[in-house]
This record gives structure tokens, sequence and C-alpha cells, in this order.
């Protein structure tokens, strides 16, 4: 009898141990199959993702120029001239946080070689203007604005000088490299750095008054350069027409072309001599990362001149830009100039203020978050890729196909019909960027119209439509160059303001 019940004990044990082990390999199981999708092979790094969320930045455009009412100084300004009698740097990152930037952009030095913080390396400087006695220093009080008001911080460094007698030779490059220390190492965390592609050509260079070209490919040696910046600030973005992290879309516009992608082939780009069309466009198999920012000034011109006064873009001109720019997969940089005073012009503070609120009421209300959505498709029918991800309003989440799959359609679907000419859709970048042509149609009068048709999305697009009223919009994904994936699909009703 006790060997019965020894044994029933042991039968027992071993049936407990036998279970706990099935459950231990069922939750193992579960927990290997809620695996995320394949990454592509070229992915944003965590600052350019973090970058990208940011939409828009600001440009601050002000140094002699300013004076002498010109875009480009020829060298030979005399610092005598900048004198800003009520220079405001918290009024400027007032304005762009306002605006809704999260970052503000100064030019430390134009092509004019003038500094606008005292360098130690050249007389032609703020230190040598009336501005607060020779006591001042603009990038400073920039800097530390942007810091107080929880903006991040970007300078401009031209790296031609018209101003400097040894720009051509290679002590320039020693030259520029130690102004890049100065500024990299003194105002604290830089977040971005800026270079353009004006490179060569007449100037006053000390004096001797010609015209210097430079072999625009070699002259600079990028290479070293930029590792000089990386080591100075660990985390700091680098824009220009070839990156390494942020580029230039090949116009002044403020417009990323119809097909963006945030990849493109580094090799076929160069600083100051890349195809304009290609930087606008991108390619799907590139083999870098570039964010593509999309540059316009809030005037004509990108230092103030008192005769555009009454030709400030207005709210709905910035508006139009925004959507062919953000709403492209791309980051809108605007440039705000302040005047000789060194303030801000009021119709660009009012102007830019419109435009926030136009965007602001356009996007308020998701006309679809409390829709029902049905997937033709969804990874290994697991909740964690459910077509429900897209109207949770949560950026982290994301509806994904199964692997086989490389087209898809979804169906929205409300209780009553809603009324809206705009829609947002979002990719989950960190995965890269995967679509490569979708089509959008609503179900108007019992048929299926076609109310747009694009190519890429990336981290967001933005599709304005005609006024239409459905409670049934259909999503056509039709090519990918992996696992079709989304974030977030939304609609709005964009008032006319």
């Amino acid at each position: 009898m006790l060997k019965l019940t020894l044994n029933s004990q042991t039968n027992m044990n071993k049936l407990i141990l036998f279970l706990f082990v099935f459950l231990l390999l069922l939750a193992s199981c579960k927990t290997e199959k809620i695996t995320d999708i394949q990454p592509n092979t070229v992915l944003p790094s965590p600052q350019q993702l973090a970058y990208q969320k940011m939409e828009m930045v600001g440009f601050i455009h002000f140094t002699v120029n300013t004076y002498t009412d010109k875009e480009w100084g020829y060298g030979d300004e005399s610092p005598e001239i900048f004198n800003p009698t009520k220079l405001d740097a918290e009024q400027w990152v007032l304005t762009a946080k306002a605006g809704g930037m999260k970052e503000l952009i100064l030019t430390a030095k134009h092509h004019d070689g003038f500094c606008l913080w005292p360098s130690k390396f050249t007389e032609h400087s703020v230190k040598n203007s009336p501005y607060k006695n020779g006591e001042g220093d603009v990038v400073k009080e920039f800097v530390d604005a942007c810091h107080k008001h929880g903006l991040k911080v970007g300078l401009y460094l031209s790296p031609w000088d018209r101003n400097h007698a040894e720009y051509g030779t290679p002590e320039y490059i020693t030259y520029y490299r130690n102004q890049l220390k100065e500024l990299l190492t003194n105002y604290g965390e830089i977040n971005e750095i800026w270079f353009d592609g004006a490179n060569g050509g007449d100037g006053f260079y000390g004096g001797a008054n010609e015209e210097r070209k430079i072999d625009r490919e070699t002259y600079y040696d990028w290479k070293n350069t930029f590792a000089l910046v990386k080591e100075l600030q660990p985390n700091i973005l680098i824009f220009s027409d070839a990156g390494p992290n942020i580029r230039w879309v090949g116009n002044e516009h403020g417009h990323a072309g119809q097909t963006f992608w945030s990849t493109i082939n580094a090799d076929k780009l160069t600083i100051g001599g890349s195809m304009s069309d290609y930087l606008n466009i991108g390619e799907s198999n590139g083999n870098a990362w570039l964010i593509g920012q999309c540059d316009v000034s809030i005037r004509p011109g990108w230092f103030y001149h008192e005769t555009q006064d009454s030709l400030v873009k207005s709210p709905k001109e910035l508006v139009d830009i925004y959507y062919k720019s953000v709403g492209r997969n791309g980051v809108l940089l605007v440039n705000l100039p302040p005047n000789k005073e060194g303030l801000l012009y009021d119709t660009d503070i009012n102007n830019l203020k419109g435009f926030k609120q136009i965007i602001d009421h356009t996007f308020e209300t998701n006309l679809i978050k409390e829709a029902s959505i049905n997937a033709s498709n969804y990874r290994l029918d697991d909740d964690y890729f459910s077509p429900n991800n897209l109207l949770d309003e949560n950026p982290n989440t994301y509806w994904a196909t199964d692997d086989n799959m490389v087209s898809a359609e979804l169906v929205i679907e409300t209780e009553k019909p809603v009324t809206f000419n705009r829609l947002m859709l979002q990719e989950p970048i960190k995965f890269g960027q995967r679509i490569q042509g979708f089509e959008i149609l609503a179900n108007i009068n019992n048929e299926w119209k076609t109310i747009a048709k694009e190519t890429t999305i990336g981290y967001k697009r933005l599709l304005q439509t005609e006024k239409i009223t459905t409670n049934q919009i259909k999503l056509k994904i039709m090519k990918t160059n992996n696992v079709p994936a989304l974030s977030s699909f939304e609609v709005y009703y964009a008032k006319e303001e």
C-alpha cells in the first residue's frame, strides 16, 4: 500500500513537472513568434530618427550683409557697420518655438567671412564691431537662448571665405578647422553643423580682389573635417549636399520630390557638386540614409531687406510648403532673418504664427480614430501586427504582413460617414523605408473611386484631396522593397482659413 502511494506521488510529481515544462515551451514559442519584422539593410541612426520627428527647424541669417543690403558679402565689409542696437536672441528663439520649430541654426560665419563670435583667429569679427563695444558674442547669446527655451542648436560655418587672404591654400583649411574647434568646444552641446556647397569665386581675399577656384572634391578634405566634428561633438548631425547625416533636397523652395527616399547612394554625392534632381528623389536601394532637409526662407532673400517687407510668405504659402516637405518625408527648414536692429520683423512673426495655427487646427481631430479596420493579411495573425495599430496614434506600434507578401489591402470603415480632405500615412522607419507604390480609394455611392495614387511614404506622407464624404476608405499597397509595414493611417478635415 505504501509502495503504491509513493509511486502515485512520484507520477504526480512527474506530471506536474511535465506540465510546467510544457507551459514554458508554449511561452517560449509565443515569445519567439512575436518578433519584429526583418529590417532593411540601410536604416536611420537613433539621432536621425529623433531629428526626423522634429519635423521643423529654423535658420537665422544675420551678418554684415544685413547692413549692406546684400545676399553674399564680398568680404571687404568693415566690422564697424555691424551694430544691432536691440538684438534679442530670445525673441528669435521664442518666435521659432511658437512656429513649431524644434531647432534653430545660426550663420556663425557666412561667405563674407565675418564671424559673429570673437574668434581669436581673425580680426574680421564681432570683436572689432561697435556691438557691445567689441565685447559681444552673438553665438553665445544665441546658444544660451536656445538652451534656455528648449530648442536644439545648429551652427553654420561657410566653407567659402571671401575675406580670408589664404583661402584656396592648405593654410586656410587649418584656419577653418580652428574655427570649428572654437564653435564646437566653447558653447556646450551643438546638435547640427551646417555646410553648404558655395565654394570659390571672386572675393576680397585680404585685399587681393581676385577670383579663386578650388577643387571641391579634394580641397576641404571633408573626411577628416567630419571626423574632427564628430570627435568634438559625438552626437552632432552633419548637413551638406552629401550628408553624412542630413542632405539638401536640391532646391531652396522647401520642396521634396513627389517621390522621396531617405535612402540615397552616397557614392554619387559631392558637396557643392551633387545633381539637384537626384538629391530631390534619392533611391530605394541607396547605400546611405540621409534625411532630406527642405530649406526655404520666409522672404525672397535669406538676409533681411527692407524692400521685401511686403513679400513675406503668407501663412497659406507656408502651409503649402509644409505639405511638400514634411508631408513628403522631409524636414522643413524655414529661415527667419533679423533686421538691422537685431529683431525679427512683425510680419514674419505673425505669418509664422498664422501658419502654425492652421497646421494645429487641421491635424487636431483624427476622424477615423474609432473606426474598424481590416487587412487582407497581417503577420502571423498576431495582434502585435494587427491593422488596429494604425489607429491607436502610437508611433511605436505598427501593422505588417507575412514575409511572403509584397502587396496588401486595408479597408477602414466608420459607423457614420465622415467628411475629409487630408490623409496622413506613416511607416515605422526604424525598420527602413519600404513602400514604393500605393493607392487610396473611397467608397462613394457604392463605387470605389481612387482619391490618391502615390509612390513613397517614409516617416510621414500628407495627402490633400478634394472634399470627400464616405464611411469606407481603402488603402492598396501595390509595390514594396520588403514586407509592407505602416505605423499610422489618419484622416482629417482642413477648413478654409
